[in-house]
């Protein structure tokens, strides 16, 4: 049942990942929900129609948050980019994993917290990953993921040297892509900066039975 919360509605769904395995996650009840009273959000630069967003189960998320529930994490440390609700950081971290969520929304951090609560998971860490910026104590990382982070033409260029200041040596780059026309100029510049580039499709269907369009972009630094 919808919540009014702090100004907006939320709701509470069940995601399955995998088919196997669900999350109890809070979102918000839909896109129309906007409340930024003291102005954090435009500070941020984040325009009211965007504002929702991070707050929404996107199927890309699902779609990277299956993945996660399969792939290796022992002994990588791991971050996603532009996490929104979290749900791919979430998984890892359920599994045992040393997973960063990132995010530069100011209300990331306290829908994070509400969904470990509701997932009975116990802390994890969250920093505000700013791709303009450089955060010398953010470090590297093994392995960095994101879903659907390509949706404005200038974010190429931002994400692909925010990937490149916070990568190891031998780092591998997992980026789900709902067929967004920007993935070419992100796979130029990530080949520019020395990065092995393939693309697999992801068509097929999502836990829900809902049909999902797309592709996981990989990028491995030898």
């Amino acid at each position: 049942m919808p919540t009014a919360h702090l100004g907006y509605q939320v709701k509470f769904e069940s995601v399955s990942i995998n088919g196997t395995s669900d999350l109890e996650i809070r979102s918000l009840l839909d896109r129309q929900q906007f409340a930024d009273p003291l102005g954090e959000a435009e500070r941020a630069g984040i325009s009211p129609a965007s504002w929702p967003l991070f707050g929404m189960v996107w199927p890309s998320a699902r779609m990277l948050a299956a993945t996660m529930a399969l792939r290796q994490v022992d002994g990588r440390r791991i971050l996603e980019l532009g996490c929104g609700l979290a749900l791919a950081s979430l998984v890892s971290h359920r599994r045992g994993a040393d997973v960063i969520a990132s995010d530069v929304h100011p209300l990331t951090e306290t829908f994070l917290l509400e969904n470990l609560r509701l997932n009975a998971l116990p802390p994890m860490v969250y920093r505000t990953g700013d791709w303009h910026g450089s955060d010398a104590s953010l470090g590297q990382f093994d392995l960095i993921i994101g879903s659907d982070v390509l949706y404005e033409r200038d974010q190429p260029a931002w994400l692909s040297a925010f990937i490149d200041r916070h990568s190891n040596d031998g780092v591998e780059v997992l980026i789900v892509d709902p067929k967004r026309g920007n993935h070419g100029h992100f796979n130029r510049l990530m080949a520019e900066r020395g990065y092995d580039c393939s693309d697999i499709s992801m068509d097929g269907a999502q836990a829900s039975g809902e049909a999902y369009r797309g592709r996981m972009l990989r990028y491995l630094r030898a």
